[in-house]
């Protein structure tokens, strides 16, 4: 029983909070100013949404001035496209950044 003689007695401890904050009701915060610019997406890639008579050279040089970087394309799409030459109408493209 010795080695409880040395804890200490906290039981007659009393806590009080008293506020220092002012009484007047609190103010509001005004957020009616606050615009968001987000307009990247993950991987910092562009989704572009495929219209009739697009094929992937169009859509390279349309997004990288550079038709020949259409192989940019079809490697960041390859989860969808097994054929270069085939994009369809509708079909939603990762458009990684200009390399």
């Amino acid at each position: 029983m010795g080695t409880e003689s040395n804890k200490p007695d906290f039981s007659n401890v009393q806590g009080g909070v008293q506020s220092t904050a002012p009484n007047a009701p609190a103010a509001k915060a005004d957020f009616s100013d606050v615009q968001s610019h987000v307009s990247s997406t993950v991987d910092e890639a562009t989704i572009y949404t495929v219209v009739a008579g697009d094929n992937l050279t169009r859509i390279a040089k349309h997004f990288y001035d550079d038709a020949n970087a259409w192989k940019t394309i079809f490697d960041a799409n390859r989860d969808q496209l097994s054929d270069p030459d085939r994009v369809r109408t509708g079909q939603m493209l990762r458009i990684p950044p200009k390399p």
